[in-house]
């Protein structure tokens, strides 16, 4: 079944973040055995809903409905993807971007290579949480505050998770401290945690943010010729999800 979720008094409601950041504010939902694909549609509009700005009411509607996942199409841009992917964290729904089985952002992780970035990741942990906890203790005299800052990175088969580092930065400036862990890329040492989680890997293609996966996927749609109905992860009808 497929619908168009159409801001509500789309005309005379003032510009909304969506606008600003080139979003369309039409999308079209496709639901099937527990998946629901958020993409731009394809079709005239259909029926007109709350807006979809309204992330609260988002939220509401997939922690009541019987959707298991939620598949989203970069193609509605990034201020859009983000609001739906907060919007199923909130709601417990785990989050996928789709995108095309040739893209380079795609890192098949085999079960031995899942064991071995374990094995190391543990160890590394081990190894360097002294160093951690100090760094932790010299971020709270440099600068109190949030120790961690969050972000959403692609995964295999594209997966959204949020990948964890250290905040190097306060009130949006870098800190002498920070700029020091930045230059040693030792803000990144919380991501091992994510590695243990099986959400990175050790080996093989570095995981992309979220902003980037966006941009690049949208770019490489737009150079190779075929259809997202191509794709070989994330179809309505996969069986491995």
């Amino acid at each position: 079944m497929t619908i168009s979720l159409i801001p509500a008094l789309q005309d005379s409601a003032p510009t909304t973040p969506a606008k600003q950041h080139n979003c369309s504010p039409y999308c079209s939902l496709q639901w099937r055995r527990g998946k629901l694909l958020v993409k731009l549609p394809t079709q005239a509009k259909q029926v007109s809903l709350p807006s979809l700005n309204n992330q609260q009411l988002l939220v509401n509607c997939l922690k009541h409905s019987l959707v298991n996942l939620v598949i989203i199409d970069p193609n509605i841009g990034e201020y859009g993807v983000k609001l739906w992917v907060e919007a199923c964290e909130q709601a417990g729904k785990p989050v996928f971007l789709r995108i095309p089985s040739s893209s380079k952002q795609i890192n098949h992780i085999s079960q031995l290579q899942r064991l071995i970035d374990w094995i190391v990741a543990l160890g590394l942990l081990l190894l360097m949480s002294p160093m951690m906890l100090a760094l932790m203790v010299f971020m709270q005299i440099d600068s109190p505050g949030s120790l961690f800052n969050y972000e959403w990175y692609v995964g295999e088969r594209g997966k959204l998770f949020r990948a964890v580092k250290f905040c190097t930065t306060a009130n949006h400036n870098l800190t002498a401290l920070g700029r020091w862990m930045r230059k040693y890329d030792l803000d990144y040492l919380p991501q091992l945690f994510n590695v243990l989680r099986g959400e990175m890997s050790l080996m093989g293609s570095r995981s992309l943010s979220l902003s980037s996966a966006v941009r690049l996927t949208v770019e490489e749609q737009q150079a190779i010729t075929g259809s997202w109905e191509d794709s070989q992860l994330l179809q309505l009808d996969s069986p491995t999800l």
